[in-house]
């Protein structure tokens, strides 16, 4: 016995060695190998509603396996036409054609070829029945109120799992409670009935998920009698407690039945849900309760349901078996019942047999050891019969392992491992297969890798070889096995090159040898760059609310750019392709944009880089700011009457360091809960010595900021109120109001509430002469106004307000000088002269009136002048007054704009801030002839090849008696040059037309015309004009006006204009409007806008216009008395072109003419015409 426990701890020593020696490896295809079973089914039912049912057995091996199978361990013919069998596979399928019930049972499969066979697990095919509930005559049942009854349900077997339902005919279900169960058998308990129970319906519902099934039992009727008939002549009351104290008795048990004794015992299997349920009937219901005996119930794992009537533990294991109480109790009794928990195990691997390759002459060891309960019983098989029917010589059997020793190339073979108990069997296939082969590398010759800088890269040398076989790795040009520490060779051929350089580039061979020979393949391997990473901004620090932007920077090796992909994570978690549905965090490849950031957005973000050979990653720590929260815990300490210290605890800075604190208070009596700032404190302190005005009830708040900005304000503080004092100011601006001669009205800024110190405030305002030694006149006011009468016209008063209230008077007042109300004035200058400047500038002097005669602030003198006649034809004209004014004390001004050779009325008069005083006497005055406005209009009426005639109309004014014009012309052929400028004096007023002579032919002309008076001449005006060729279209225009196409012309042209005329009309009426306003300033007549831009001071009609005029430069022949070069005085206006005295700070500026002048308003005529 000793020699034999030495022998079995020998071969157990050596196990470990045989293993390794002979780990299963898998076999090339194209070594001979015993079957090897790859796929098999399980479990498999024949539902109604499939097609077919395939039951499958796939097998490998060399040569190629046959398959057979077994049914019930009885041959089973797979030539039977009702099934279909795959080609080349164990694998068939059996039709649902109706017979399928036939097919039920267990099947094996068996692959098999000359060196051995493979055995496949048991396979169950079931075919479940369609169930159904019997048919049946179920009587009515009838019961007193109180006592208990069980309403059978019995299912009908069934494909699991299988759930019950109590429902009525209307489906709903039958409620339970403590009084009421459904059992796990599908019964229904009542453990006493009530009159509410009685009904006729009551259904059981019996489901097959699996089967898609749900049958129904024929409903049951219960009747409950009531007892309150028992004694007619009692009341209610005492017949429901006769009939209770009746019914009433302590708890029995229903379940588990009756029939039992107080004891059961329940078998479950390890990893399964333990149900355990008790219910008792009594009146009252009884209660259930659970114990272990001798332990605790499983915490974690246990739970009541069903109102304590089922224990569940789930996950049960060995350490859960034992005794298990169910007590039901009321307070008449009690009932228990032991449940005897028993923990069973099906069959499970703890060694499995492996399977392994040997050569000639070696040893080796099968070990099969397995767990359950009760244990399983183990029996070994070879090519699967029982190996006692066909030993090996050599092997060593024993309940757990088979040994053999110098195995030769018939011991290859199939041994399986069979352990079963009553919950069920296991199987396991160890193949054993003696090789003797030269090895075989299976990696392909000239494979290529790659790697990037500072990765291990991996050269791949699978092989298989029996007996074993040594590799060895070399680089090609250095033809030497490699060594050294960043080489590590893996036991299938595998070459680990760690921490790549570029250097490790290049080409190795893999050698692999054994007793049978050696064989070799070569491997190339290629260095990349490594991928590079970088995320901006680092470390960024974003306001809440505002948007985060993040850009990933990559760099990769070129050849790996097709493979990369980015990504992009925070805090570990990764963000979806394209951001969030909302479109707040959207992903554009490279680019994170966040919008409206917010806290939780804080944290760490990483983008990630993923390419065929390499990834890394690049971080940055987001962090948001956000507004401080607000401080806590105000307190108020030190409390005086005019000072206080306010303390308090500072809030979450949301990563922004705050930078100041600012203090409010509330305590306006006017203006409850309106708060104001008092102060303000740098942000490292927290309490803040606060000044204080009398008579406030103060309540404090903080609030905090930092570079975010505010933060809500603090809670309220305590209320603090000081004491009323006397006011520590007076009223400030103090000021008259416009008010009538000889009165003052008083106002000054009031006392803001949290100035007036105290109750009862009022002002007390005195007032004398200034200068006077008379006593003050005083009067006290509650508002801040006073009318105050005087007794003389704009008198300077001292004027003092004080402020008063309850405790006293403030400080004493400084006095003012304020003036009592004016009057206008009451004397008119005196006109000394009109000096006249040139035909429409004159300058007026007069004399100043006293100062007592102003009654007031002197503010200016004003000019009204107005024309009353024409000195060039006599007319006279209604009185139009302008108006001009010159502030300031002074005595002459300059009048603008007036109309040449014409008769003027001018006066003067003084005005001051109540308003103006009486006119002087008109003073009379002429103005000289000036140069007439240019012509009304120029036009070229007639042409040939070297005359053209002109005419033209007069102008619009004269300014003085016309003594002719002067005529101008010269060549302006489309060139920039220009001919010379011919003069023409005509000294014939009334001539309206002329004939111009000598002119070149086929030649363009410009014409410029001059009206003059004595004065000299105006501005022109343009015209431009081609003469005709030579020879061509002479005496056209002696008679076009005769020809009949030109008089149609002129019909159709009238007619067009009336109609547009018409048009005009009919829009002008309905508010349509002429764009010449646009027309003007896109295309401004320089006359006019210099007209625009000239204007004098606070000129204006006798409606107060403002009068806009202009000096305009005169021709050539400007008479000096006329020279636009001298600087004159004019009065104020509106452009700033008066200083403050009043004196002109311009100057007149004169248009110079150019060589060539444009057409102003007339239309250029280009002849000649063509028909």
């Amino acid at each position: 016995m000793g020699m034999l426990l030495s022998g079995r701890g020998l071969i157990t020593s050596l196990i470990f060695f045989l293993l390794k020696f002979s780990t299963a490896v898998d076999i090339p295809l194209s070594v001979q190998q015993v079957p090897t079973i790859i796929k098999q089914s399980k479990v498999q039912v024949a539902f109604p509603f499939d097609e077919y049912f395939q039951i499958e057995c796939e097998a490998k091996g060399n040569p190629e396996p046959t398959f057979s199978w077994s049914k019930d361990d009885k041959p089973f013919d797979l030539s039977d036409p009702r099934i279909i069998v795959s080609n080349n596979s164990g694998t068939f399928r059996i039709p649902n054609e109706g017979h399928i019930s036939h097919f039920q049972g267990k099947y094996r499969c068996f692959a098999s070829n000359k060196l051995g066979i493979a055995m496949s697990e048991e396979m169950e095919f079931i075919v479940p029945n369609v169930p159904k509930f019997p048919k049946e005559k179920i009587d009515p049942l009838e019961v007193e109120e109180g006592d208990p009854i069980v309403l059978p349900c019995n299912p009908p077997k069934g494909l699991p799992p299988l759930h019950i339902y109590w429902m009525n005919i209307e489906l709903e279900h039958i409620e339970q409670d403590e009084r009421v169960y459904m059992s796990q058998k599908g019964d229904l308990y009542f453990a006493n009935v009530e009159e509410k129970d009685s009904r006729n319906d009551y259904c059981c519902f019996a489901a097959f998920p699996r089967l898609r099934t749900i049958v129904q039992k024929m409903p049951m009727k219960l009747t409950v009698n009531s007892l309150k008939h028992a004694n007619d002549s009692s009341s209610s009351t005492e017949i429901g407690s006769k009939a209770n104290s009746i019914k009433q008795r302590k708890p029995r048990l229903l379940l588990p039945s009756p029939e039992s004794s107080s004891e059961s015992s329940v078998t479950i299997l390890k990893g399964d849900t333990l149900l355990l349920e008790c219910f008792a009937e009594g009146l009252p219901t009884p209660q259930v309760d659970w114990s272990k005996m001798g332990g605790d119930l499983p915490k974690g794992r246990e739970t009541k349901e069903n109102y304590g009537k089922t224990l569940k533990i789930e996950n049960v294991s060995y350490r859960d078996k034992g005794n298990y109480r169910c007590t039901a109790s009321s307070f008449l009794g009690s009932a228990i019942h032991d449940f005897h928990v028993i923990v069973e195990e099906p069959p499970r691997w703890t060694k499995k047999p492996q399977s392994g390759v040997y050569s000639t002459g070696s040893s080796g060891i099968l070990l099969c050891e397995s767990e359950g309960e009760p244990e399983p019983t183990i029996k070994w098989r070879v090519n699967g019969f029982p190996i006692e029917r066909n030993p090996f010589s050599g092997d060593v059997i024993s309940p757990r392992e088979i040994s053999f020793t110098n195995v030769q190339p018939n011991h290859t073979a199939v041994y399986q491992c069979e352990a079963s108990n009553v919950h069920g069997t296991i199987l396991a296939n160890a193949n054993i297969d003696v090789v003797d082969v030269r090895p075989l590398i299976q990696t392909a010759d000239e494979e290529n890798y790659a790697t990037v800088v500072g990765y291990s890269a991996f050269l791949h040398c699978e092989f298989f070889a029996s007996p074993e076989a040594i590799v060895s790795w070399q680089k090609v040009e250095e033809a030497k096995p490699l060594e050294g520490r960043r080489y590590h060779f893996h036991e299938n051929g595998t070459l680990q090159i760690n921490e790549t350089t570029e250097e490790d580039a290049g080409s190795y061979s893999c050698w692999v040898e054994n007793a049978k020979g050696k064989t070799a393949v070569t491997a190339n391997l290629d260095i990349r760059n490594a991928t590079k990473l970088r995320v901006s901004p680092k470390n960024p620090r974003v306001p809440r609310s505002h948007t985060l932007e993040l850009h990933c920077e990559s760099k990769c090796d070129s050849h790996l750019k097709y493979s990369l992909k980015l990504s992009w994570s925070k805090d570990g978690e990764a963000f979806e392709i394209n951001g969030t549905e909302d479109g707040r965090i959207i992903i554009d490849g490279a680019n994170l944009t966040i919008s409206n950031v917010t806290v939780e957005d804080q944290g760490v973000y990483s983008c990630s880089a993923h390419t065929a050979l390499d990834s890394t990653a690049a971080m940055t720590q987001v962090t948001v700011l956000d507004v401080p929260d607000p401080p806590e815990n105000l307190h108020l300490s030190e409390r005086q009457n005019r000072s206080v210290r306010l303390t308090w605890e500072a809030g979450d800075d949301h990563n922004s360091n705050i930078s100041e604190y600012i203090i409010e208070f509330e305590g306006n009596r006017e203006e409850p809960g309106r708060w104001e700032e008092l102060t303000r404190v740098q942000g490292e302190e927290t309490t803040v010595m606060l000044s204080l005005a009398p008579y406030v009830r103060y309540q404090f708040r903080v609030i905090a900021v930092n570079e975010v900005g505010r933060s809500q304000p603090s809670q309220p503080s305590d209320h603090h109120e000081t004491p009323p004092a006397a006011p520590d100011k007076n009223p400030q601006n103090i000021r008259v109001q416009a008010s009538q001669p000889k009165e003052m009205i008083i106002k000054w800024e009031p006392l803001k509430p949290m100035e007036q110190n105290g109750p009862g405030l009022e002002y007390r305002v005195t007032w004398k002469p200034q200068g006077a030694p008379v006593e003050w006149e005083e009067e006290t006011v509650t508002n801040h106004t006073l009318r105050v009468m005087t007794s003389a016209v704009y008198a300077p008063y001292d004027v003092q307000v004080q402020a008063v209230n309850h405790l006293g008077s403030g400080p004493e007042p400084q006095s003012v000088i304020l003036y009592s109300g004016e009057d206008y004035p009451d004397t008119a200058p005196v006109i000394h002269g009109v000096d006249v400047i040139n035909s429409t500038l004159v300058k007026v002097t007069w004399s100043t009136i006293p100062k007592e005669r102003v009654h007031g602030h002197l503010k200016g003198y004003q000019v009204n002048w107005w024309k009353t006649k024409s000195l060039l034809d006599g007319r006279t004209y209604p009185k139009e007054v302008n108006i001009l004014r010159f502030s300031g004390q002074r005595n002459y001004g300059m009048v603008p704009s007036l109309d040449a050779f014409s008769e003027f009325h001018l006066t003067v008069l003084a005005y001051n801030s109540k308003g103006a005083g009486p006119e002087s006497e008109p003073y009379i005055f002429q103005t000289p002839e000036g140069v007439p406005e240019k012509p009304t209009f120029l036009k070229v009426i007639k042409v040939d090849k070297d005359t053209a005639t002109l005419s033209w109309g007069l102008p619009k004014k004269l300014n003085g008696n016309l003594t002719g014009y002067l005529l101008q012309y010269q060549i302006i052929n489309d060139t920039y040059e220009i001919g010379e400028l011919n003069d023409i004096n005509i000294t014939t007023p009334s001539k309206p037309s002329w004939r111009l002579s000598n002119l070149n032919a086929t030649t363009k002309y410009k014409f410029y015309l001059r009206a003059c008076t004595s004065k000299g001449c105006g501005k022109p005006i343009t015209e431009e004009s081609s003469t005709l060729g030579e020879g061509k279209y002479a005496g056209l225009y002696d008679d076009i006006s005769t020809q009949g196409w030109f008089i149609g012309l002129m019909c159709a042209i009238a007619l067009l204009t009336l109609i547009l005329l018409t048009v005009c009309f009919v829009k002008r009426n309905k508010g349509g409007k002429y764009s010449v306003k646009e027309k003007e300033d896109l295309h401004p007549d320089p006359e006019v806008q210099s007209v625009k831009d000239e204007t004098f001071g606070e000129y204006s009609d006798s409606d107060e216009k403002p009068l806009k005029g202009s000096l305009r430069s005169l021709n050539r022949d400007m008479q000096a008395t006329e020279s636009a070069d001298s600087l004159v005085e004019y009065g104020e206006g509106d452009h700033g072109l008066f200083s403050e005295d009043g004196s002109f700070i311009g100057a007149y500026a004169g248009s110079k003419e150019k060589g060539s002048a444009e057409s102003n308003g007339s239309s250029t005529a280009t002849f000649p015409l063509r028909a």
